[in-house]
């Protein structure tokens, strides 16, 4: 089994997991030791199915100021969650090919692995709500029919973006890519690169 074979099973047991209650607020009871990226990747993508639904509530035009207020710090609270969970992924597969000397011609890559496992997993969930929507059943044969087509493309994707991920990790398994990390350094969390913030204290 490759890596994003074993990586879209998890997800999608997460998926399922969250669907269980349907509810933001909803315990997490993650199944995998602590310490291993099962995980780690369980986890990512619970983060990523309750922050699919935090932007659903949020968008409802009914919701009063204050609850979208609230709601807004929590999506923001998650995105970082989000941002060091993905770090951390990083440094799982940085610590596996740790010991691999890169070849003489190994050239960089746009993204790192976490990267696009990050966009795997939010795939996962495009995957199962473009699923719910196709199978519909107050929709119309038109909303399923549209929606349908559209989860093709996204399995597609899928299959398209595992793919890579694979051979991303193969060539720097065989020193054909270097793997380097730069780590997120989002300004606006800070208390002391915030300008809002370090003006106040």
């Amino acid at each position: 089994m490759t890596f994003t074979e074993h990586a879209n099973e998890i997800f999608l047991q997460a998926i399922r997991d969250y669907h269980v209650t349907d509810s933001v607020d909803a315990p997490m009871h993650n199944p995998y030791d602590r310490d291993t990226i099962d995980y780690r990747l369980y986890l990512k993508c619970w983060i990523d199915t309750v922050q699919w639904h935090y932007e659903d509530l949020i968008r409802d035009p009914q919701i009063a100021p204050e609850e979208a207020l609230q709601l807004k710090r929590r999506i923001d609270r998650s995105n970082q969650d989000r941002t060091d969970l993905v770090e951390e992924i990083d440094s799982y597969f940085r610590q596996q090919y740790s010991q691999v000397r890169a070849l003489p011609d190994a050239r960089l890559n746009t993204e790192s692995p976490a990267w696009a496992v990050d966009r795997l997993s939010i795939l996962a969930l495009k995957i199962w709500h473009m699923q719910e929507q196709a199978e519909r059943p107050d929709a119309s044969d038109e909303h399923r029919s549209r929606c349908r087509a559209k989860l093709d493309v996204l399995l597609e994707q899928r299959t398209d973006l595992s793919t890579a991920i694979d051979q991303l990790l193969e060539d720097y398994e065989k020193g054909r890519k270097v793997m380097k990390v730069y780590r997120q350094m989002k300004m606006y969390n800070d208390p002391a690169t915030n300008p809002v913030l370090y003006k106040k204290s």
